[in-house]
């Protein structure tokens, strides 16, 4: 099989390169001293600012709709800490009764990657790891949700007691002991992490059936990137399905989403859209992304109900601390006199007031949509020139697919925030995008993997910038790897769909090694 995808690796890269050069889309005339993939999110999408606050910029869609303004109030409602009650008009509120962070910043520094940890603490800046805790076949724990939440307001208690979760990182030696064959060495860490019984408030619960803590398994996904999210989402549903298509019959693909012709049951939404973000692929269209409205426990117009496990509260509505103070804090739930009753009904009420009205959402959502992707960076230089030719050659460019020509992006909007449309939003038609991606999801086999072992094959774009973006340089769904030369060799697992691409590299002179990174770090 291995054999067969590098063969469609080789046919599909080499046409990808050859039908990109000098074709432009979109938008004016493309400056001839500069190599298109100078522009990776497309004349509409990508910013000139590599500096420090290089994933915060608007897309030049943005300024073209008017929308600027609303870009900034967006902006602010994702960078301001949120209060837990309504002070003044210029104090954002809605947290709790449960919570992971003030603000969403926290989670996403700089708009990036999140970091790698050594402690799980709600307070740090950065620390954006969401704990995943699953079955071994990677379902989901239901009592805690996608997302648990560890920071509680009284009388309330966390779902996890984020003080007794333990990180450890361990060095892992791979089949190559961690060595090129011209003697130059790198290292592999990976982490474990543990949680008692008495760590977790509810007792742990797949799908409403007992899920014993020893049947557990625990692992980190750290925070992606949330810059050109947009131009991703302006890819047309039928691209996404000519490039499913023409993997198919190289590599096994995940059976959740694509059934061997068409997509899976759970491959797509209601309305037929397929899933093409997170590294789970588990969720569609951008503005059908219900986890951006959800998962801040801050009541929408969309969604007037708490982002809280049905199991967490059962439990807590039987909690004697809870249900003894529980009208000191929610006078206004005294409906029935039954406390239990009562925490119940408002832990699960479908009708909670709003705290963040229909205008705000919509001017999230234009920021969310209207986040540029920094240009390139040394496209002139020899040593990216030759960095691509490489990439290419060892097949990395197969999963890592170059670019993307949007469609018409007509944008879907689920939940009405445009008026039928009446209210516009940044949109990129036509564009030629380099994201580097495929919008996939692929198997590493990494020890310790993510959950259910299958991750979206994540963008590249602006990657190189990271560091100075947020202030670290980690890679991978958990931050494992710490550079790029270490995220490639995590690739290399036996049965790693992978696995040909890294055997390629580790063939590579230290001179082409570095300029396969140069590229990498500068795109």
């Amino acid at each position: 099989m291995r054999k067969q995808f590098l063969i469609f690796a080789t046919l599909l890269t080499t046409a990808a390169f050859t039908a990109c050069e000098g074709h432009h889309h979109g938008g004016e005339e493309p400056d001839k001293e500069l190599p298109e993939e100078y522009y990776s999110g497309g004349r509409l999408g990508t910013t000139s600012n590599t500096t420090s606050s290089c994933f915060e910029q608007f897309t030049p869609a943005v300024e073209e709709a008017g929308l600027v303004a609303n870009f900034k109030r967006g902006e602010r409602r994702f960078e301001v800490a949120h209060a837990t009650e309504k002070s003044d008009g210029l104090t954002y509120y809605g947290l709790g009764p449960l919570y992971n962070r003030t603000a969403c910043i926290a989670c996403h520094p700089g708009y990036g990657h999140g970091q790698r940890i050594t402690r799980y603490n709600s307070e740090e800046y950065g620390n954006g790891c969401l704990i995943i805790v699953t079955d071994k076949d990677g379902n989901i724990a239901s009592s805690l949700g996608l997302v648990p939440q560890t920071v509680a307001l009284p009388p309330f208690k966390p779902m996890i007691d984020e003080r007794k979760l333990t990180v450890t990182w361990l060095n892992y030696t791979d089949e190559w002991g961690n060595r090129f064959a011209d003697g130059e060495t790198y290292e592999l860490i990976y982490p474990e992490i543990t949680i008692p019984e008495d760590g977790f408030y509810s007792p742990l619960e797949v799908n409403g059936k007992p899920l014993a803590l020893a049947d557990a398994v625990i692992t980190f996904e750290s925070t992606i990137g949330i810059y050109g999210t947009g131009l991703l989402d302006a890819i047309s549903d039928d691209d996404l399905r000519a490039q499913y298509l023409a993997e198919a019959p190289y590599v096994t693909l995940n059976p959740a989403i694509w059934n061997g012709a068409t997509w899976a049951a759970t491959g797509v939404d209601a309305d037929g859209h397929p899933m093409r973000f997170d590294y789970a692929c588990d969720f569609t269209k951008l503005q059908a992304n219900t986890s951006l409205w959800e998962v801040t426990n801050i009541i929408t117009p969309m969604f007037r109900y708490l982002y809280i496990p049905e199991a967490y509260a059962r439990t807590a509505s039987q909690d004697a601390d809870v249900q003894a103070k529980f009208y000191q804090y929610y006078p206004q739930w005294n409906k029935t006199g039954n406390v239990q009753t009562d925490i119940y009904n408002f832990l699960t009420s479908k009708e909670q007031e709003v705290e963040m009205d229909a205008n705000a959402c919509y001017d999230l959502m234009v920021w969310m949509r209207g986040l540029a992707v920094p240009a390139a960076r040394n496209v002139k230089d020899e040593d990216f020139k030759r960095g691509k030719k490489l990439f290419t050659e060892i097949g990395c460019a197969t999963c890592h697919r170059p670019s993307w020509t949007t469609g018409d992006d007509v944008v879907v909007d689920s939940y009405g925030l445009t008026n039928g449309g009446q209210k516009a939003m940044p949109r990129y038609p036509h564009q030629k995008i380099w994201p580097y991606t495929d919008l996939v999801q692929h198997r590493l086999m990494m020890k310790n993997d993510i959950r259910t072992g299958w991750c979206r094959t994540t963008p590249l774009w602006g990657r190189g910038l990271n560091e100075k973006a947020t202030g670290h340089a980690d890679r991978l769904h958990d931050c494992r790897a710490r550079n790029v030369i270490e995220a490639i060799m995590w690739h290399g697992a036996s049965n790693s769909d992978a696995r040909g691409s890294v055997e390629n590299f580790r063939k590579l002179n230290k001179s082409d090694r570095d300029a396969v990174v140069k590229f990498i770090n500068s795109i």
